[in-house]
C-alpha cells in the first residue's frame, strides 16, 4: 500500500495501485442473482442468528427526519407539501394528504445505493457496461428492486467511543488497523455475511457546531481498509457519513470506498445513517452487535432507495 501522505496525513494511493486495489477485490461471477450483489450471502440461517440477538426488544430507527431545509450538506432539498386539506374529496370523513419528493443521493437523505449506482472504468458490477443498462427509464440491472430487504447482523463500529471523542473530526480516514482495534474494544466481530455501520459522530458535532459541506471534508474509511471487509465476507457497508473518506485519498477517484464497495464487491452501501441513538442503545446493552432490518422501496429500474433501517437488540 502507499507510503505518501496528504498534508491531513492521510495515505495517498495512486490510481495504478487503486485499480490493483479494485482487482484484488472484485467478485465478479460468484452468484447466479449477480444484481443483488453481496445480499446473495445472507441465508436464512444468518436471519435466524440475527433473530437471536434481539434480547430486550429496543428498536432504534436508523434514517433521520425529512429534510427540507437547504444548507451546505443539503443542496437538493426535500420536497413536502399537501395536497389535501380536508377540502378535496367528498366530506365526512375528510382527508389529509401530502405530496413527497426527493433527489436523495446526496449528503442529506437517509437512503441505499443499490448496485446500479456506481461504475467504474464504465463498468457497473459484474462487469456489466453501464451504458448498455442504463438509461433515462432507469436500470435494467442491479436496481433496487432486485435487492429486496434485508435482515442481517449488523455491528457498530463506534470510534469514538473506542477512541474516546466526541466525534472524529472531517477528514479523519479509518484504516484496516482502526477497524480491528474497534471489533476488539467493542468485543465484536465482522463475520459473513453481516452489515458493518461506522459512526463517526458526524451528527454529534453538526448538532453542537453545525453544518458543514461534507463533499468538501468527512470522516470515512480508507481504501486500506476494503480488503479486510472483503475477506470478512460482509452484505452491506453504512456509515452516518458515505463510508468514503473527504478528501478522497486516490488521485482521480472521488468516492473510491463507493466504487470498490459497490462496483467491485457488489456491496449496497448505506448513507447518511443518523447513528447517535444506536450508539447509546448499544452502550446502555453493553454490546455492539444487533439484528438490521433494511427495506428499500421496490423502484425498477431505481439506482438506490430513501431508506429508514431499524436496528433490534
Amino acid at each position: 500500500m502507499p507510503v505518501s501522505t496528504d498534508p491531513a496525513g492521510v495515505p495517498r494511493v495512486s490510481r495504478r495501485e487503486f485499480d490493483a486495489l479494485f482487482d484484488s477485490v472484485r467478485t465478479w461471477g460468484r452468484w447466479a442473482a449477480a444484481d443483488r450483489g453481496a445480499w446473495n450471502r445472507v441465508t436464512p440461517d444468518h436471519v435466524r442468528r440475527a433473530a437471536a440477538l434481539v434480547r430486550d426488544g429496543t428498536a432504534v430507527p436508523l434514517g433521520l427526519p425529512w429534510n427540507t431545509r437547504p444548507g451546505p450538506d443539503n443542496a437538493k432539498p426535500a420536497l413536502h407539501y399537501m395536497s389535501d386539506l380536508g377540502d378535496v374529496e367528498p366530506p365526512e370523513p375528510a382527508t389529509h394528504k401530502d405530496f413527497l419528493a426527493v433527489d436523495y443521493h446526496g449528503k442529506a437523505v437517509s437512503h441505499l445505493d443499490a448496485l446500479s449506482h456506481v461504475a467504474y472504468r464504465g463498468l457497473l458490477y459484474g462487469g456489466i457496461p453501464a451504458r448498455e443498462v442504463i438509461g433515462s427509464g432507469g436500470a435494467r440491472f442491479g436496481s433496487v428492486a432486485a435487492l429486496g430487504p434485508l435482515v442481517t447482523r449488523g455491528v457498530l463500529l463506534d470510534l469514538p467511543v473506542v477512541l474516546g471523542t466526541d466525534w472524529l473530526e472531517p477528514g479523519h480516514a479509518v484504516h484496516a488497523r482502526d477497524v480491528i482495534s474497534a471489533e476488539r474494544a467493542l468485543g465484536v466481530a465482522i463475520d459473513e455475511g453481516c452489515a458493518v455501520l461506522l459512526r463517526s459522530g458526524r451528527f454529534r458535532r453538526r448538532r453542537e457546531l453545525g453544518p458543514w459541506d461534507v463533499d468538501a471534508a468527512s470522516a470515512g474509511f480508507h481504501v486500506d481498509a476494503m480488503p479486510l471487509l472483503a475477506e470478512r465476507a460482509i452484505s452491506l457497508l453504512g456509515a452516518d457519513g458515505d463510508s468514503d473518506v473527504r478528501p478522497s485519498p486516490v488521485e482521480g477517484v472521488h468516492s473510491p470506498v463507493h466504487a470498490l464497495a459497490v462496483a467491485a464487491m457488489g456491496v449496497p452501501l448505506l448513507d447518511n445513517l443518523d447513528l447517535e441513538a444506536l450508539s447509546a442503545a448499544c452502550a446502555e446493552a453493553g454490546r455492539y452487535e444487533f439484528m438490521i432490518v433494511v427495506t428499500p422501496l421496490d423502484v425498477p429500474g431505481g439506482t438506490g432507495s430513501p431508506v429508514n433501517p431499524v436496528a433490534l437488540l
